[in-house]
């Protein structure tokens, strides 16, 4: 027989214990409502793991990675040909340059080459083009004046004499130089894990509007280069790309972005002024996809902004996927868009 003492012991363990439970049962209710609000707010659980660059889906792991975006100059003439490692790419922009050539940006964050190149110099354009996603320059070097308007603007500098960066001895100068990929990702770890903002306004091919029949495209820049595409197999395929057999940027998308173009103030070596593209403000844009454009307009409020794009009819997402963006002077500087079934 238990004594009088140990049933009211009994007694009280179990209240507690039952009081305890309950308790325990509404924090986890308020629990779970506050981590869903508080995984909403910071986008850690409640938000779908992508790539900053692509809108894709990561495919196990994480999105946040202890290297900052790299973007590479390269070489977009024939005497760089060919080129090497557009085929892993997360995305590329094509700028103007002086002469009426072109120069890519090639941006590198969910896969890491090797060898890439030829790498060249760099543009204040880029400044308006990298700083959205707090990128890193993978260059040859610039002028001067260039290069302290890059510093100004926060942005770190890899170039030769940095680790991953030779000469190709089969190549002739400056169309000679190369890196790897591999070893300034390396070089550029921080140890700090992050994802950078969405390049772009992401979305699926349900959230575009109905466009116009465009299988192909040509980008004027005013100069003497045009970009040619036409839309083959469920890509935009580069009619005269520079790049080697098999290592073409696999475009699911081609967004043409009308910019103002001004003088960055310099000549080249060979007496060229060297235009300087303004990337912020607004303008005309037209998003080619699944063989069809969209028109609209783009809007960027300083260089460093996150790129908006819309219609008449609201917000204007892009299929997550591979993106080539023509930044193409408007009218007055001589640039221009024109397309066809």
């Amino acid at each position: 027989m238990r004594s009088a003492r140990q049933l009211i012991c009994i007694t009280a363990t179990l209240s507690a214990l039952s009081l305890g439970l309950a308790a325990c049962g509404g924090d986890d209710k308020k629990s779970d409502s506050g981590s869903d609000e508080k995984s909403s707010s910071t986008g850690t659980k409640s938000e779908p793991q992508t790539w900053p660059l692509t809108g894709l889906q990561v495919d196990g792991g994480s999105a946040a990675l202890d290297h900052p975006v790299l973007v590479l100059k390269m070489d977009n003439t024939e005497a760089s040909s060919p080129q090497q490692g557009l085929s892993e790419a997360d995305m590329v922009v094509e700028e103007l340059v002086e002469g009426g050539i072109t120069r890519l940006a090639a941006f590198f964050y969910s896969e890491i080459p090797g060898d890439v190149g030829p790498v060249r110099s760099v543009r204040a354009s880029d400044i308006g083009i990298v700083t959205p996603v707090d990128g890193a320059l993978v260059t040859s070097g610039g002028a001067g004046v260039t290069i302290n308007r890059i510093s100004e603007a926060g942005i770190k500098i890899f170039n030769e004499g940095s680790p991953g960066f030779y000469r190709e001895s089969t190549r002739v100068a400056p169309y000679n130089l190369f890196t790897d990929m591999g070893k300034v990702a390396k070089a550029a770890e921080d140890g700090k894990d992050a994802r950078p903002d969405d390049y772009l306004p992401w979305g699926s091919e349900k959230d575009l509007p109905q466009g116009k029949p465009a299988g192909t495209i040509t980008a004027d820049f005013g100069g003497s280069h045009s970009t040619n595409w036409t839309f083959q197999n469920g890509t935009y395929v580069n009619q005269n790309t520079f790049a080697a057999d098999g290592d073409e940027f696999p475009a699911d998308s081609v967004l043409v972005l009308r910019v103002e173009v001004g003088d960055a103030g310099y000549l080249d070596p060979a007496g060229n002024p060297v235009p300087e593209t303004i990337f912020k403000g607004e303008g005309k844009a037209q998003l080619f996809h699944a063989g069809q454009v969209v028109e609209g307009t783009w809007s960027k409020k300083d260089l460093g902004s996150a790129l908006e794009l819309s219609t008449a009819d609201g917000d204007l997402k892009i299929p997550a996927g591979r993106v080539w963006i023509e930044l193409v002077p408007v009218d007055a500087k001589g640039g221009s868009v024109t397309f066809g079934k």
